[in-house]
């Protein structure tokens, strides 16, 4: 997951709010998860060219449980921080993003917030016209295996770049990955198979 520095690639009046609602849990933890809100660790961006092929929107969730030595983006753990936003205005920001060919979800952890990652993935589908892709330090079959709202986000899915990342396994060389026990899967759209794997 590569997060950019450059603020020309970015909303930078990013939406904020200080609400503090309802809570889901994965491993024993409180993950922040309001219904009809998603908690970003930043600002939508447009045009990445790092996160999946073609031209690329991408969000950033807040909060992750694996915290991954070496993780590049160690600011998007804290369950609490970042700030809060109403999807319907994230797919009101979306609606301006002209020429993406998709969007993917960065973090953070996505899985912590399945439903809300589900709804703006139908979304940018079915209203934009858009591929979905999604990065996570689970593996594929440890969010089969929990199922549910979990699984069904996976389902709306094009493509899940899966797994930790590793340090001592760290190979620049990989597209769209870190390290070399993370793999791109390429899914079949509303059942989760796994049709192909890079």
């Amino acid at each position: 997951m590569a997060k950019s520095n450059n603020q020309s690639s970015t909303e930078n009046h990013a939406f904020r709010s200080e609400d503090r609602t309802q809570e889901e849990s994965w491993g024993g933890e409180r993950v922040p998860s309001p219904s009809k809100k998603i908690r970003l660790s930043g600002p939508l961006e447009r045009d990445s060219i790092v996160n999946g092929y073609g031209l690329r929107a991408v969000l950033w969730t807040q909060g992750c449980l694996t915290h991954c030595k070496g993780c590049q983006n160690p600011e998007t753990w804290d369950l609490n921080g970042g700030f809060e936003v109403d999807v319907e205005e994230i797919k009101e920001r979306l609606r301006e993003f002209k020429g993406q060919a998709g969007l993917t979800f960065c973090g953070g952890e996505p899985f912590l917030q399945p439903e809300a990652c589900k709804e703006i993935a139908d979304f940018v589908r079915s209203e934009l016209g858009w591929n979905v892709w999604s990065f996570s330090g689970y593996t594929y079959e440890k969010i089969k295996e929990k199922g549910g709202k979990h699984w069904e986000f996976l389902k709306s899915l094009d493509a899940l770049i899966d797994g930790p990342f590793i340090l001592e396994q760290r190979d620049l060389s990989l597209k769209f990955r870190g390290s070399k026990n993370q793999r791109l899967l390429h899914l079949k759209l509303g059942t989760g198979e796994i049709l192909k794997i890079e």
